[in-house]
């Protein structure tokens, strides 16, 4: 080869992707013979553009892929679109476009995306979520769910979105406002469906212990979103009602310090006594729009109302003054608390902004003071009230009260949960139909499964934000299920994280067309690799395992978890924030794969950063990534012409090789370890490493030694990157003669004899100069080796009649002789 071709990555690329998919490389199968591994990055919502979030988090998925089936797995990669949901009826409401044809119109164009990056999967399992094929299994498991009991439909106050007309999650309320509307929320009384994941609380809980290749972090954020607690519920009577108040509170221990107690604006008690209290009911109404979320309860300005009513301390008989705050909600515990100023920031806060009492009845247990005045003892300690326990430990005093209220019915010991159940009903149009029927003579009623799916009506033309399906009597009325009486269909559709939330075992078992998953789910499942961003910490990775235990426990998997292992990927930023449109700092992976090509930007994507790090953009370091592969593909062409002018024998050693040799398989060994430790980006240091000792010797003397090592470090080389830049890799494979298909060959492995040296290039120094490199043997200490150099005569001669002051010797590489300096 006389002229180096041009490296031509779109031509290469494209190539590859079109032999791959005619012969189906990446097909997956079912086979006991193999240990099979299960990849999946979370699926994406069809937007019509691939962002560098998408690009980074697939290509990471697809790195684990490759590399696992060179390791010997059996692969499973599959891809799919989770196709519902509120922007895409958003967006089609915005274009004048059917939600429908704008859905798959886009998830045509991301999926042609996603080959030319050269994603290896399994394109004949892509699943769409808002297809009847699929959304028809999750009406059928919701029935199933119905049938046990885990689903029931309740009036629930929710967060409304008057704008988008549906029901927010807490999460999606930012600053009093619909996180895509920007409309001020209301708090509305709205009949919902819910599902009861509240009953797998304890497994949910428990079982975080094992998910042991989880991020603490996110097993963290769980464990605080299930919040198991233990603690009493307690009645408070109300002076001159029959009504009471029940609070829940793990600090009984601080009972006697209780100065008021705050209910929630739409408590029970508050809605009967604020229909003659105007001011209670303009309190009630600015609590309406404001968050409901945990952490902006926590940090908001408490506000109160006093409601003239009193209740009774269920020890002392004392009165305590009921006040209605915002920092109560009804969604957490009963709606009511204690409050103890003198032992909880919140409740301090709040007291001293309306004067209320503050009575300390916990001291520090070291006997150190306190002032009260500053701030609150919120530990445990000394219990000095009430005097039946004082001097007591707080964890005495909890229970010494417990057993005296428990005698008197006005407490009892429980275990609570921040946890509540799953509200899945959705006021808009674009998800799937929920399969009930509300009869005036049965209530509501499953469809019968004979006769699902229940379609949504498609090819719609949105006019405004409101669901259209209450206005299509061809959808709505439909005889009952039991009576057969004319009755209405539910319009409301579901959560589209009931579609995610078991996407993952569908793919399994894509093609079954009588039964939501089969055998092949129990083979398949649970999902070896996991990868998606940690913002699903909670709710999507919560949900998919409450699935997943509700679909083991109907007998459809046979294992307890979704995720073995679970890797959370950081987030590209440009100018040190998160890419988005709105700050105009977007990168545009189209035009990066026309101007350099997908294996350049896989390589920046995973060399920029550590994969759970936030990866910074640098158009300089993309610009760096094609020029290490120019140079591979350089080097590869030189090294071609010396290796086609030997036979080389994989087998055969050379002794002038065995250093270069060490160099290589010690690099080799520590990719291995990295690969493991899943540090990808050192992955590509130690290819460049290996490119540097090849371009050492392709510039050499060519020695049939040479040529020999010369073909193992491209073998071991090309099949490092194999993984990350697999179009160059696969074609330069072929283009050295490297038999069969990179896509077969094994991944690299440590020659042990490799790293078995008999002599090491040992480097002598005096005062820090360097004198002279050394061969000796491998085995030598530090005294035999002093020994080898007084006997060299080079070296003897600058050490002769010196005083040597120390010798420093770092083994297998250096010694060092210090000596006077004015004798050097």
């Amino acid at each position: 080869m006389s002229t180096l071709p041009r490296y031509d990555a779109e031509q290469i690329e494209r190539s590859l992707q079109d032999y791959w998919e005619q012969h189906q490389r990446f097909k997956a199968q079912e086979n006991l013979d193999k240990e099979k591994f299960y990849c999946l990055a979370m699926f994406p919502y069809p937007s019509g553009q691939l962002h560098m979030g998408h690009v980074r988090n697939y290509t990471l998925g697809d790195l684990i892929a490759r590399a696992e089936r060179m390791r010997g797995k059996n692969v499973l990669q599959p891809i799919g679109w989770d196709a519902f949901g509120l922007p895409a009826e958003n967006a089609a409401l915005q274009h004048q476009v059917a939600p429908s044809d704008w859905t798959f119109q886009n998830i045509e164009h991301m999926r042609n995306q996603l080959k030319r990056l050269g994603m290896a999967y399994d394109w004949d399992r892509e699943i769409t979520t808002c297809t009847p094929e699929y959304y028809r299994w999750e009406q059928w498991f919701f029935i199933q769910l119905f049938k046990r009991g885990l689903v029931y439909k309740k009036t629930s106050l929710v967060n409304w979105d008057p704008v988008d007309h549906t029901v927010l999650a807490n999460e999606q309320v930012i600053d009093g406002r619909g996180w895509r509307s920007n409309a001020l929320i209301e708090r509305r009384e709205i009949s919902q469906w819910f599902l009861k994941i509240t009953a797998y609380a304890d497994e949910l809980l428990d079982s975080l212990e094992d998910l042991n290749h989880w991020p603490q972090e996110v097993r963290t954020m769980q464990a605080h979103w299930i919040g198991r607690s233990k603690g009493a519920q307690i009645i408070f009577a109300i002076e001159d009602s029959k009504d009471i108040l029940e609070v829940f509170s793990t600090r009984l221990d601080t009972l006697a310090g209780v100065t008021y107690l705050a209910i929630a604006a739409d408590h029970p008690f508050a809605k009967k006594i604020s229909a003659h209290h105007k001011a209670l009911q303009d309190f009630k109404e600015a609590c309406k729009h404001q968050q409901t979320a945990e952490a902006e309860l926590a940090t908001m300005e408490k506000k109160g109302l006093f409601t003239g009513h009193y209740a009774l301390h269920p020890l002392s008989g004392e009165r305590l003054p009921i006040w209605v705050a915002n920092f109560v909600i009804m969604d957490y515990g009963t709606g009511a608390l204690m409050a103890v100023p003198a032992h909880d920031e919140r409740d301090f806060e709040f007291a001293q902004k309306y004067d209320l009492p503050i009575k300390a009845v916990v001291l520090p247990a070291n006997g150190s003071t306190w002032d009260f005045n500053s701030k609150p003892f919120v530990e445990k300690g000394t219990v000095q009230a009430p005097l039946s326990c004082q001097g007591l430990s707080s964890e005495q005093a909890y229970q010494s009260l417990l057993n005296t209220l428990s005698q008197s019915h006005q407490a009892l010991e429980k275990i609570n949960y921040r946890l509540r159940d799953w509200g899945i009903s959705r006021q808009r149009y674009w998800g799937t139909p929920i399969p009930m029927v509300n009869c005036l003579a049965c209530g509501s009623v499953p469809v019968a499964e004979k006769d699902l799916p229940v379609l949504l009506p498609t090819g719609i033309t949105l006019t405004k934000p409101q669901s259209p399906l209450k206005d299509l009597p061809e959808f709505l009325n439909t005889p009952c299920p039991n009576c057969h009486q004319p009755a209405q269909r539910e319009t409301d559709t579901f959560d589209t994280f009931v579609e995610s939330s078991w996407y993952y075992a569908r793919y399994a078992s894509y093609n079954q067309h009588q039964a939501m998953l089969d055998g092949r789910a129990k083979y398949w499942t649970p999902v070896d690799q996991y990868i998606g961003g940690i913002e699903h910490a909670v709710l999507h990775l919560l949900y998919a395992r409450f699935f997943h235990k509700a679909l083991r426990d109907l007998g459809l998997l046979n294992s307890d978890e979704p995720f073995t292992r679970l890797l959370t990927q950081g987030m590209v930023l440009k100018d040190g924030s998160k890419m988005s449109k709105s700050k105009g700092n977007t990168v545009d992976p189209a035009i990066l794969l026309k101007q350099y090509g997908a294996d350049t930007m896989r390589l920046f994507i995973i060399f920029a950063a550590p994969p759970t790090a936030s990866l910074e953009w640098s158009d300089s370091g993309i610009a760096g990534s094609h020029r290490f592969l120019l140079r591979l593909w350089e080097q590869a062409h030189k090294s071609q012409l010396h290796l086609s002018q030997v036979e080389i024998d994989p087998l055969q050693k050379f002794k002038e090789t065995t250093n270069i040799r060490y160099d290589l398989h010690l690099i080799v060994q520590q990719v291995s370890h990295d690969y493991e430790r899943q540090q990808f980006n050192t992955l590509v240091s130690g290819a460049m490493k290996i490119l540097n000792l090849l371009e050492k010797e392709n510039l050499a003397r060519q020695t049939d030694a040479q040529k020999h090592f010369l073909s193992e470090g491209f073998s071991l080389l090309l099949r490092i990157l194999a993984p990350i830049t697999p179009h160059i890799s696969a074609f330069l494979w072929t283009e050295l003669g490297y038999p069969g298909s990179i896509l077969d060959a094994p991944w690299p492995k440590v020659d042990p004899e490799a790293l078995k040296r008999d002599e090491i290039a040992l480097v002598v120094q005096i005062n820090g100069k360097l004198k002279a490199t050394l061969q000796v043997p491998a085995q030598s200490d530090q005294k035999s080796i002093e020994a080898l150099i007084l006997e060299n005569t080079h070296l003897a001669k600058h050490l002769k009649g010196q005083a040597i002051q120390k010798v420093i010797y770092v083994p297998n590489r250096l010694i060092n002789f210090v000596v006077e300096v004015s004798h050097v």
